[in-house]
């Protein structure tokens, strides 16, 4: 059970004024901070943010920072083009240790498992410095996959003061691992919160894409960008997708592509100016969650619409064959379908052509939260700040 909310405005000792340094890099994160950041932005008498970006994304992240208002205190602008996990690592650490001794932040928030989020933790670590962990407890428990998430999440993990569990079943992962149990807090995913932000507003937001060549036709949406699924994973993926739509005359796929040039160049190639196929750039937030009410199905390999997509109704079919989200395929509305070509198709066309099966994972449930996770967690520090805050 997610706990209730509490007043935050009866704490004690509000003149002790905390300073709170959030850290991310990626679009994902900066989703999933935005609520937090904003919440936290209502008890200036309690707390004072900063904002550090590493880009580890840069064009993807300044477009959500922008639809949110977000402005970066500090942007470390580390994007480089074929970056490597080794040499981004290494210069995130320096980066961000040096940002830490400059800002001296009471507390450092970092979301999920990104190779930003794990020096983050890692830099304060060394600095003694609490780190509060978003989204904490997420596991495969296959180090390598997804990778280097798995490895980063755990590191977090034994690195944080405050995990901030998004489910029962997180917690529960947690709880496996001996960690102490006044360290671990279910919250909720703010994904969740972020969503609901958007849904209220979608209609102030003009839409960056002309979805008109539909005609009526089922709409698939495709993401497909995580690091494993590099190579032939990807072009088996790809080789799916073409024989859905030879095989489908009324479906259009839409495939937002991911600027990571391992992605890019192996989906222009196989999937580029093909009938009924529509390669996107990247689009905004606020597309996306257009695209995802419009969608019939979605496909992908992405953590964050796992979560998004099951609280707006639409089937799920993961590109994977391990997921740190369970809570979606135990409740019938996501399934585990991995790489194979052959399986895209007959998953994807179970759906299209048997109503009762897409009716059984097509019900608009939330089983990672109910919009109150960014309160949660804010509420949490307000409560710990007088101690280790």
């Amino acid at each position: 059970m997610l706990k209730p909310i509490y007043n935050l405005n009866n704490t004690k000792n509000k003149d002790m004024v905390k300073k709170v340094l959030f850290v991310f890099g990626t679009r994902p994160e900066a989703i999933k901070m935005a609520p937090v950041i904003k919440e936290l932005e209502k008890h200036p008498d309690a707390f004072t943010s900063m904002v550090c970006v590493t880009a580890q994304h840069r064009e993807m992240l300044d477009q959500f920072l922008a639809l949110f208002n977000i402005k970066p205190d500090i942007d470390l602008d580390l994007m480089e083009k074929n970056q490597t996990l080794d040499s981004f690592t290494a210069k995130a650490l320096v980066a961000l240790s040096a940002t830490l001794k400059e800002v001296k932040p009471h507390v450092v928030l970092v979301q999920g498992d990104t190779t930003t989020a794990m020096t983050a933790a890692l830099a304060a670590f060394y600095q003694k410095i609490p780190v509060g962990h978003i989204e904490a407890g997420l596991r495969t428990n296959n180090i390598y996959n997804p990778f280097p998430e798995e490895a980063n999440r755990n590191i977090i993990g034994k690195l944080a003061t405050y995990n901030f569990a998004p489910t029962e079943g997180a917690k529960n992962a947690l709880l496996k691992e001996d960690f102490d149990k006044d360290s671990i807090f279910v919250t909720g995913n703010s994904v969740v919160d972020a969503l609901q932000m958007i849904l209220k507003n979608i209609e102030g937001y003009p839409s960056n894409i002309d979805t008109s060549f539909l005609n009526g036709n089922k709409l698939i949406l495709v993401t497909a960008h995580r690091r494993e699924n590099f190579g032939k994973p990807l072009e088996n993926i790809c080789a799916g997708l073409m024989q859905i739509v030879k095989k489908n005359e009324d479906v259009e796929i839409i495939y937002p592509v991911h600027l990571n040039p391992n992605v890019k160049n192996v989906v222009d190639k196989i999937l580029a100016n093909k009938d009924r196929i529509h390669l996107f750039s990247p689009v905004e937030y606020f597309d996306l969650v257009r695209l995802l009410n419009k969608a019939h199905i979605v496909i992908t390999d992405s953590g964050g619409i796992q979560e998004e997509a099951p609280a707006l109704g639409k089937p799920v079919l993961v590109l994977r064959s391990e997921t740190e989200r369970p809570e979606g395929v135990e409740a019938g509305v996501a399934k585990l379908i991995g790489t194979n070509s052959e399986r895209i198709v007959s998953e994807t066309e179970l759906l299209l052509h048997n109503s009762s099966e897409y009716f059984k994972m097509s019900k608009a449930v939330s089983p990672y939260g109910d919009g109150k996770a960014s309160s949660r967690i804010i509420e949490i520090l307000m409560r710990e700040r007088t101690d280790n805050v």
